[in-house]
């Protein structure tokens, strides 16, 4: 299974050595600042990564957009509910890539519960959740996303 991971990936990678590195490395720096900002509680730098005109293609029946909001703003919200929740989390890139003007990347995120998160007062537990998120990056700042985040793995360990 390992082996057909590594192939998968060397053959992704493969292609996109055909990509002007520039627009690679701009895609792929924006993978490593969302992490660094999020880690160090910096949401102005998290917010300074997302284009006004962002475009937020995750649809999720358990973390909604509220109506009213930008994505944009709908989106800092989110992270900064996130990080009142967990007030020591941290965020590590487990695996990216990125081709053109998109990276791909499948986030750890790691805390204590010590906030009110999804409705659930602080349990003092450690959660653990991932999500993959593709980015669509446009002069440096997030312009479109794509991805799927464990909000369903968050609520079962504030349950138990």
């Amino acid at each position: 299974m390992r082996r057909r991971h590594f192939l998968t990936g060397a053959a992704l990678i493969g292609g996109a050595a055909a990509i002007p590195g520039s627009a690679r490395a701009e895609a792929g720096s924006v993978v490593e600042r969302f992490a660094s900002a999020l880690s160090a509680h910096d949401m102005k730098a998290f917010g300074d990564l997302f284009a006004d005109d962002y475009v937020n293609h995750q649809n999720s029946a358990a973390a909604p957009a509220p109506s009213g909001k930008s994505a944009k703003q709908a989106t800092l919200d989110f992270f900064q509910n996130r990080v009142n929740a967990m007030s020591d989390l941290r965020v590590s890139i487990e695996t990216s890539l990125a081709s053109d003007d998109k990276a791909a990347a499948s986030f750890l995120y790691e805390g204590t519960h010590d906030g009110p998160y999804f409705g659930f007062q602080p349990t003092g537990r450690a959660l653990r959740f991932t999500s993959c998120d593709i980015f669509r990056v446009r002069d440096g700042r997030i312009a479109e996303h794509w991805g799927m985040g464990d909000i369903a793995g968050v609520i079962a360990q504030l349950k138990r």
